[in-house]
């Protein structure tokens, strides 16, 4: 998958609104390495590429 240089980012918060699954649930998906979403963490900040967002739900589609 191509990132290019100006993908937009989100916070926890805006990537679980943008999902509909919860920051709780993000946290923990991050933590037990269940999806490999790609957060981006600086710090305590942890940013989602919209990229990689979009291609986690398209594989999540039932066919």
């Amino acid at each position: 998958m191509n990132l290019n240089d100006h993908d937009t980012l989100f916070n926890r918060k805006q990537a679980a609104r943008y999902t509909g699954f919860t920051a709780g649930t993000l946290a923990v998906w991050d933590c037990t390495k269940r999806y490999d979403l790609q957060p981006i963490k600086i710090g305590r900040s942890v940013r989602y590429r919209k990229s990689i967002l979009d291609a986690f739900i398209a594989s999540q589609a039932v066919r």
